[in-house]
């Protein structure tokens, strides 16, 4: 599905999207993660006032405006997508996040207490040198936060059957603790949300099918089509196992302020 028009798609799938988290758990997310499961990784990565938060990949922001305004860290939220940009800008209002246009790798220069990259490693084929570049952007001490589709690269016939099959990277949890041993990282703590995440993704595929009229009128049945096949196959993966969705939090070797 290629989102060309980021405001298109946000105001056609918004009503879906409330639809289908619980109260308060839907906060602007472009992903699978609930308001709850953000702040337990947040809590994990040590996230607080004043803490520098570099967000990779950070789309419209929701996650990064939530943290800032209830943890009071210093955030700054980086994203390939002006028009992503933008919208995350708009709704910051008078929060004090910060954005960044820019394709990662590169990072910003360090150093930053905590890194962030979530529902958006699958994007990275080569995520040994992504983390090999988000270590050298940590303090000693940081922080590395994010969630991780796991599980062996998908077969051609996979491949053919996911749209926008090339910024889909699985990666078997032993390679990225490889790589993040490489880089110097310690995992610290890790949880499985793959039971949670097949029923959010379930939820939302069911509130996008109802809402398929104005959705369609909005962007296209095209992309709707692309939408529900792809909601589709992550239920099918995590309902067998296929795939697992991770949580993890990684520190760089090193002492550091906490």
């Amino acid at each position: 599905m290629r989102q060309d028009d980021r405001a298109a798609f946000d105001r056609a799938l918004h009503r879906a999207r409330v639809s289908a988290y619980a109260p308060g758990e839907f906060v602007g997310q472009e992903s699978f993660m609930t308001a709850g499961e953000i702040r337990a990784l947040a809590a994990q990565a040590g996230i607080g006032p004043g803490m520098t938060v570099l967000d990779l990949c950070c789309g419209i922001a929701g996650p990064g405006r939530l943290l800032t305004k209830e943890l009071g860290c210093a955030y700054l939220g980086v994203d390939a997508s002006a028009r992503a940009v933008a919208i995350a800008r708009e709704r910051a209002g008078d929060l004090p996040c910060r954005f960044a246009i820019a394709q990662i790798p590169p990072l910003p220069a360090g150093p930053v207490d905590v890194v962030l990259v979530l529902e958006t490693m699958l994007a990275f084929e080569d995520k040994d040198a992504l983390v090999r570049e988000i270590a050298a952007a940590l303090r000693p001490g940081g922080r590395f936060a994010f969630t991780l589709e796991e599980g062996p690269p998908l077969t051609a016939a996979e491949r053919a059957a996911m749209p926008d099959a090339d910024t889909v990277w699985l990666t078997p949890l032993n390679e990225m603790a490889t790589s993040l041993k490489r880089a110097g990282l310690v995992v610290t703590w890790q949880e499985d949300h793959s039971r949670a995440h097949g029923s959010v993704a379930r939820a939302l595929a069911a509130a996008f099918a109802a809402d398929a009229g104005d959705i369609a009128a909005q962007i296209g049945r095209p992309a709707l089509d692309e939408l529900l096949a792809a909601h589709r196959l992550w239920i099918e993966w995590l309902d067998a196992g296929r795939v697992r969705k991770l949580a993890l939090v990684s520190e760089r070797a090193g002492t550091g302020p906490a």
